[in-house]
């Protein structure tokens, strides 16, 4: 965080120094930020396809309609989840509120930082 106050680092840093969140996470996040309407299965296939997709050297596209995980595989993974790591109380997911930029578009700045 304050890697900026480093002697040893001359002139201008990268704002984002954190290469797992800026490069990996943010890309995932807007993906399911554009597609909040699908239900929670398509979203984690998703995710699961752009990953993939992302890969060093992927597969041909019915390549990996063999290999990705079912409809029915994902939720029975979900339930197992759920049941063995309970989320405390009702958490707002992905998809599942209203977004606040979506219904104030009163300032120029950008405001869709959930």
């Amino acid at each position: 965080m304050f890697t900026y106050t480093d002697p040893q680092f001359e002139g201008a840093l990268p704002a984002m120094n954190n290469q797992i969140e800026g490069a990996t996470n943010a890309p995932l996040r807007q993906l399911l930020r554009d597609h909040r309407g699908m239900r929670l299965t398509r979203r984690i296939k998703a995710i699961f396809w752009w990953c993939y997709m992302h890969t060093e050297n992927p597969l041909p596209p019915a390549q990996i309609l063999k290999i990705m995980p079912t409809d029915t595989q994902i939720e029975a993974q979900w339930e197992h989840a759920s049941r063995t790591q309970p989320a405390a109380g009702v958490i707002p997911r992905w998809g599942d509120a209203i977004a606040w930029h979506d219904l104030h578009h009163t300032s120029p700045h950008r405001n869709n930082w959930d």
